[in-house]
């Protein structure tokens, strides 16, 4: 009995002096590069596809686009940069607004008032978190119309 008390009280203290932290099961994305970085996702429901945005990332920071365990295998990924020189696209169409938006279907786009982008696929290999990397292109190898784009699975 007294074993429990000491360990109810000293893993919180754990857990601030060596900067263990829990994990949580979510999406993320992370901007790793120097400008403002505009970033949509599109996703699956039971019933339709879904995309929605924008979600505005400062340089050098991370934003959750969905929060909870990952309920499915595969995501769409939109991002460019404040001034629309490097772009995180490709080619699954899915609709955008110029605005915050949520929007339920891929069809029609125009005729319902949206615009049409290209989206990446990310197969998140199941897992129930993840986190995108978007990086700055590497000047000797990557125009800057073809930035760096990592993914991987959070611990």
């Amino acid at each position: 009995m007294l074993l429990r008390h000491v360990v109810i009280w000293f893993l919180p203290f754990m857990f601030l002096k060596f900067g263990i932290s829990l994990a949580y099961a979510d999406f993320r994305a992370c901007n790793i590069t120097q400008k403002v970085v505009g970033v949509a996702i599109g996703y699956r429901t039971v019933s339709n596809w879904t995309s929605e945005g924008w979600w505005q990332i400062k340089p050098m920071s991370c934003k959750t686009l969905i929060k909870g365990p990952l309920l499915s295998r595969f995501y769409y990924f939109y991002a460019e940069d404040s001034n629309g020189a490097s772009r995180w696209d490709g080619v699954v169409n899915m609709c955008v607004s110029d605005s915050e938006f949520k929007i339920n279907g891929v069809k029609n786009c125009f005729a319902r008032g949206f615009q049409k982008f290209g989206f990446r696929e990310i197969d998140t290999e199941n897992q129930i978190s993840w986190m995108v990397r978007l990086k700055e292109p590497d000047s000797s190898s990557f125009s800057s119309n073809n930035p760096i784009f990592t993914g991987t699975a959070e611990p």
